[in-house]
This record gives structure tokens, sequence and C-alpha cells, in this order.
């Protein structure tokens, strides 16, 4: 198609027929991008976000709605001039499929370009499964999406996975993770192959953070932070509007940085990481070193908690005041405008929330706690893989953010 390039192996999405690469196909894959990411916008706000002149606005806009990638959804009256018709991405022009890779599940999700899920699926891991079946098990749960529910292979983009660890986004590798147990693992490559599409693979924490920034809670802040609590400690940053990962994609690793000095054994190997003390499973083996009484998740934790047991409600406590700390230092060093916290392990707020809160309002350097909005909601497979989705999406428009 005349409108689509292939670009680092994603269709880049531009409209129009201008040659791939010229200033007018870049033009317009920075306005459809604009308005993707910051929203529906009248053409002189366009031209104003984007420091365009008018008539070049117009020439990138008119071939995008012609093609149907955008739409004009309405008018608006200003003050003083005629009024001004309001453009939007037709979200359900192109769709991807974003896989989440967890050590018990894998979900996939198939999207439009706004992330809405039109439909999902998943299925079991089992405990002993290596690298290969559970990529196998993610093109299995992708396939099934595609068969049943995709339009025409021409309007899919491709595919994105997140899953928690070091992830090498430029090869599509995972480098190493604690929690899946894996080091050194092709993952885009296999999938790719088996679904041929392409695919794109980053920290899940960031998939979250670019839904956050483009359809969630950040939409209107250039700075942000979200931090992930489950069963490990995730973490993803936006500064000054660009996602930030690090010098090898190592950017944001919460979970292991050093709170308790000789604490128990984390996944990486290191003691005392946040994700020792923090994660799902360390609040599970507090609460059996305080009560002797297992708890074999989560939920029957909380049950023992709600029902006054003092001992598994201070697991929570300390666990909270631990977290509370690290957003601190995390504050401290990079100051957001807005921090959102999310994951599964949000279940529990009630219980560690206010020790949360204190820690963060106490460690906060100067006005690094107020200066920073928290923001809290939990989040499940489905909203883990549509960050992923998110993934694919940034690619394929080629946004900075």
């Amino acid at each position: 198609m005349s409108s689509e390039t292939v670009v680092g192996g994603f269709r880049q999405v531009v409209g129009g027929s201008a040659a791939p690469g010229t200033v007018a196909e870049n033009t317009r894959a920075v306005v459809f991008a604009e308005l993707l990411t910051g929203g529906p916008a009248s053409r002189t706000e366009l031209s104003q976000r984007l420091g365009l002149s008018q008539s070049t606005l117009t020439r990138a806009v008119n071939p995008l709605i012609e093609r149907g990638y955008l739409r004009e959804v309405g008018v608006r009256s200003s003050s003083g001039g005629r009024p001004q018709r309001i453009v939007a991405v037709t979200r359900e022009r192109h769709f991807v499929v974003g896989v989440k890779l967890a050590p018990r599940a894998v979900t996939a999700v198939l999207t439009d370009l706004e992330a809405t899920v039109v439909a999902r699926s998943g299925l079991p891991v089992a405990t002993d499964a290596g690298p290969a079946e559970v990529l196998a098990l993610a093109g299995q749960a992708a396939s099934y999406l595609l068969r049943a529910h995709a339009p025409s292979a021409d309007r899919l983009l491709g595919v994105g996975v997140g899953l928690g660890g070091h992830v090498d986004a430029s090869r599509g590798w995972c480098v190493h993770s604690g929690v899946m147990g894996w080091d050194g693992v092709d993952v885009a490559g296999p999938l790719s192959t088996a679904l041929e599409l392409p695919v794109v693979v980053n920290n899940d924490a960031n998939g979250l953070l670019v839904a956050e920034r483009w359809f969630g809670a950040g939409r209107d802040c250039e700075s942000l932070a979200v931090v992930t609590v489950g069963a490990g400690i995730g973490c993803g940053l936006m500064l000054r509007g660009e996602l930030f990962t690090g010098t090898t994609g190592l950017a944001g690793e919460l979970g292991h940085i050093p709170v308790l000095p000789g604490g128990p054994v984390c996944s990486c190997g290191n003691t005392g990481c946040l994700e020792a003390v923090a994660s799902d499973g360390a609040v599970l083996a507090a609460i059996e070193r305080a009560t002797g009484l297992p708890s074999a998740t989560i939920a029957d934790a909380l049950v023992r908690a709600r029902a006054g047991e003092r001992a598994v409600l201070t697991a929570f406590e300390e666990m909270g005041a631990a977290l509370g700390r690290a957003m601190a230092t995390l504050c401290n060093l990079v100051n957001p405008g807005k921090l959102v916290l999310t994951g599964e392990g949000l279940i529990a707020w009630d219980l560690f929330g206010p020790a949360c809160r204190e820690a963060l309002a106490v460690h906060g350097f100067s006005t690094a706690a107020s200066d920073c909005e928290l923001v809290t909601h939990p989040a499940d497979d489905d909203l883990w893989a549509r960050g992923a989705a998110c993934l694919a999406i940034r690619e394929a428009v080629q946004a900075t953010r």
C-alpha cells in the first residue's frame, strides 16, 4: 500500500501517495502520531502544537482523511473566527495484538489504534515450562485472535510483547528476567516467524506507561512514572515527553534497588531488593515467617488481614513502607509530575496504602513528594496485554513518547 512503508519491520502509518522518506510523508507521520497520542484537535491547534504552517498542516491532513486514517468528528466554535473542525484518528483503521508473558499464563488481546480491546485469549503456563514452550503458547493465543477476530491482513500492524525484566528492545531479546527465569532469550524472532507479523518487545511496565501517557491518567503530564506491584516490582519512566529506557533498556528497575541490607534473597540473586520485600511472594513469605501459617495466595492473606490478624496486617504495612521509601527515592531522582501505582498487587491498597503514602511523604526531599500526584488503580492480565499492544502501536506510528 502506498500509505504504509516498512520502518524497523513495522508498517508506518502515514497515508497519502508521497514517496517513502520524503518530507511530505514524514510530516503526515508526525501529524498522525500527534493526533493519536495527544487526542483530537482542530487544524489550528495542530499547527500550533507541531509548529507547522496552516498550509503545510492542510497538505498533511487532507490525504490522511481521504484514505480513512483520520476523520472529522465535530465542530468547535472559536472567538472572532469561523468554527473549527475537529480531526481525530480513525481508530478502527488498523489493529494490533498485545501479548503479556507471565510465569503462570500468557494473555493476548486484539486492539484498535486507541488500544481498545476487541477480543482476548489466554492460556495457562505449566510451572516447568521453558522459554520455547511459553513462546509457543503466546503464538497460539495470538493466532487464535488473528483467526477468529482479526480483520484483513493489510489492517494488521504487528504484535507487541511485554514481560518483566531487562529487555533489549532493539533486538527483541529478554536479556534477563528473574520473574520468568530467563536469560538471553530471543522473544521477537520465534513469534514473528510463527505469526508472520513484525513483533516489538519491551519491558511490560513500559507498555503500561505508554498506555497511561496516551490514553490514561498521564495524558496531561510530560514527566510521568508508572510503578507496578504484584509478582514483581516494575517501573516505567516518561521524562519530558519521551520514554526513557537508559543505555541498554535497564532504566526503571525500581524493584532491584536495595532497601533492606541482609534481607531476603531476590529473584535477581541479590539480597534485600525492593522486590524481595514488597512483591506478592515476598509478602506471603513474610506472613509465613511471622505466623508459621502459610497463605497460598494474596487473596487468602487479604482475608486474614481484614479479619484482624495483626501479624498479617503488619506484613502488608511493612511492605507498603518499603514501597513508599522506594517511591520517594524515585521522586527525589527524577521529580515526576505524576506517579501511577498499578499492578495486580493494588487489590491490597487499603492495607499497605497508608504506610506507603506516609513513607513517600517522609522520605521525599523538599517538595518531591508533593510535586508528584499519586494515582492508584489495579491492573489485571488484560491491562498488561493492552499495554503491550501500545508498544506495537507506538512502533507503527513512530511516536517518541
